[in-house]
C-alpha cells in the first residue's frame, strides 16, 4: 500500500530527496516571510509606532501559533513512522485524530489569548501609541488561529507523504492575496469606501489564513491517506491523543523558547525607543528571509529522517543529518556578504528612518556571523524530532533562550553599558552555548537510538 503514498523516502538518493523536498518548502517559506511581510510594509505608510506595535503583537501572536509548528512536526514525524513501519491504516487515523485535537486546542489557546495576551504586551512595551496599536493586532489576530493550526496539522500529513508543494501552493497563493486585500481594508476604494485603517492589516491575515486552512484540508482528503474525519475514530481511544501531544508539546515549548528570547530582546530595547523596536522587527524579518534555504533543508530533514527512523534504516538517518548540517553550514557562510552590502538598502524599503534603518543594520551584520550555526541547530531540532526524541528540544530551547540570552544581553547592557548592538551580541553569545550543548545532546541521542553517528558509507 506504501506505493499509493507520494514519497518512499526510505530507498533512493538522499540528495535528491531534499532536493524534491527542500525547494518548495523554502519556495513555500519565502512567501511566508513576504506575506508576514506585507504588514509591516503597510504599517510603515502609518507611522513608526504602528510598525514597533505590530512587531510586539505579532510575537506574542507567535507564542500561541508555536503549537502550530509542534502539531506540524508532530504529525510530520509519527505519520511519517508509521509509513516507514509501512503501518498504513494507524497513519490514516493519526492524521484524524491530529485534526481533532488540533481544534480543542484551539478553542482553548484563544481563551488563554484573550486572558493573558494584553498582559504580556503590556510588560514588554511602554505606554503609549505602539501599545495600543499591539494589542488591538493580537486580538484580532487570535480569530485565525484555529484556521493557522489546522492548516500546519495537516502540512504535517502531507510532509509526512513527501507532499511539500500544496503548503508551498497555499502561501504562495495568500501572498498574492494579500497584498492585493491589505491596502484595500486599510485605505479603502477612493469614492466608495473609506477603509478601516490600522485594523485592516491583522483583518487581511484572518481572511487569508481561513482560505489557506480551506485548501489544505482539501490537499489532505485528496492524499493517499486521506481524511476521515466522520469515520470510526473517536474520542475514546486517549492513547492515540496522547501520542500526538507527546510528540507535539516539546517541539511546541522549543518554540516557545524562541518567542521567549525575542521577547527578552524586545524588553532590552523598548528603553532606547520605537526606533529600535522597529529597526530590530524589520531586521528579524529580512533574517528570517535569509534563513529560508536552510529551513527548507532541516524541514525536509524530518521526513526522511522519520520514514528511516521507522524503517530500522539508521545509516540513512546519519547520512541525511550530516548531509542536511553541512549543506546549510556552507549555504549560511555565502549569505553573510549578502547580508553586509545589501541590508541598508533593502531596510531602506521598509522605512525612510535613518534611526530605524541604523538599529536594522547592526542586528543583521551581528546576528548574521552567527548564521551558519542556526545550520546546525536547526538539523538537530529536526533529527530529535524524527527519532522521536523531542524533549531533547525542548531542553535546548530553555538553555539557549530562556536562559542564556538574558544572561547574556544583561552582561553586556545591564554591567558593560553597551548600546543597542549589545543586545545583538548576547543573543550570539547564547546561539553559540547552545549550539554547543546541541552538539552534546545529538550524539548521545544517537549513540542510543540509531547506534552513533559516526558510520561511514556514501551518500
Amino acid at each position: 500500500m506504501l506505493e499509493k503514498v507520494n514519497s518512499d523516502l526510505t530507498v533512493g538518493s538522499i540528495p535528491n530527496h531534499f532536493y524534491r523536498l527542500a525547494m518548495p518548502m523554502a519556495i513555500g517559506m519565502v512567501f511566508y516571510t513576504l506575506y508576514n511581510m506585507v504588514g509591516i510594509y503597510f504599517a510603515g505608510k502609518l507611522s513608526t509606532s504602528a510598525q514597533a506595535g505590530i512587531g510586539i503583537g505579532h510575537l506574542v501572536y507567535f507564542f500561541l501559533i508555536a503549537f502550530g509548528f509542534g502539531l506540524n512536526a508532530a504529525m510530520a514525524g509519527l505519520v511519517g513512522n508509521f509509513l516507514g513501519e509501512r503501518k498504513i491504516n494507524e497513519a490514516k487515523v493519526l492524521i484524524t485524530r491530529g485534526i481533532i485535537l488540533t481544534i480543542f486546542i484551539s478553542i482553548i489557546l484563544i481563551v488563554f489569548g484573550v486572558v493573558c495576551g494584553p498582559l504580556v504586551i503590556n510588560l514588554v512595551s511602554e505606554a503609549g501609541p505602539y501599545r495600543e496599536y499591539s494589542v488591538r493586532y493580537f486580538l484580532i489576530l487570535l480569530s485565525a488561529l484555529p484556521a493557522f493550526l489546522i492548516s500546519y496539522t495537516c502540512n504535517g500529513a502531507l510532509q509526512a507523504q513527501g507532499d511539500s508543494v500544496s503548503m508551498q501552493r497555499a502561501l504562495v497563493g495568500a501572498f498574492f492575496l494579500i497584498i492585493i486585500i491589505t491596502p484595500i481594508l486599510i485605505f479603502g476604494v477612493p469614492n466608495l469606501w473609506l477603509g478601516i485603517g490600522f485594523d485592516g492589516i491583522s483583518l487581511s491575515v484572518v481572511i487569508c489564513q481561513n482560505l489557506v486552512m480551506v485548501f489544505l484540508l482539501i490537499q489532505v482528503k485528496c492524499s493517499a491517506l486521506g481524511l476521515h474525519l466522520i469515520s470510526k475514530v473517536s474520542l475514546k481511544n486517549f492513547q492515540g491523543y496522547y501520542e500526538i501531544i507527546k510528540q507535539m508539546i516539546p517541539g511546541c515549548m522549543s518554540f516557545q523558547m524562541v518567542i521567549i528570547g525575542s521577547l527578552v530582546v524586545q524588553f532590552a530595547l523598548k528603553g532606547f525607543g520605537p526606533h529600535a523596536l522597529a529597526g530590530y522587527n524589520i531586521g528579524l524579518r529580512i533574517e528570517q528571509l535569509l534563513l529560508l534555504p536552510i529551513l527548507g533543508m532541516t524541514q525536509a530533514l524530518l521526513p526522511i529522517v522519520a520514514q528511516n527512523y521507522g524503517a530500522k534504516n539508521f545509516q540513512r538517518v546519519r547520512l541525511s543529518l550530516f548531509y542536511c548540517c553541512s549543506a546549510g553550514f556552507v549555504m549560511m557562510i555565502i549569505v553573510y556578504p549578502i547580508i553586509w552590502i545589501f541590508s541598508a538598502s533593502v531596510l531602506k524599503v521598509f522605512t525612510s528612518s535613518s534611526e530605524v534603518i541604523s538599529v536594522g543594520v547592526s542586528y543583521l551584520r551581528i546576528d548574521g556571523l552567527i548564521l551558519p550555526l542556526y545550520a546546525i541547530l536547526f538539523s538537530v531540532n529536526s533529527f530529535l524530532q524524527g527519532v522521536k526524541r523531542p524533549a531533547s528540544i525542548f531542553w535546548i530551547g530553555l538553555f539557549r533562550q530562556g536562559l542564556l540570552t538574558a544572561f547574556f544581553i544583561w552582561i553586556f547592557i545591564g554591567v558593560l553599558g553597551c548600546d543597542v548592538w549589545g543586545v545583538w551580541v548576547g543573543a550570539g553569545v547564547s546561539v553559540f552555548f547552545g549550539w554547543v550543548l546541541s552538539i552534546f545532546i545529538t550524539y548521545k541521542v544517537a549513540n542510543k537510538e540509531i547506534g552513533g553517528l559516526w558510520q561511514k558509507s556514501q551518500i
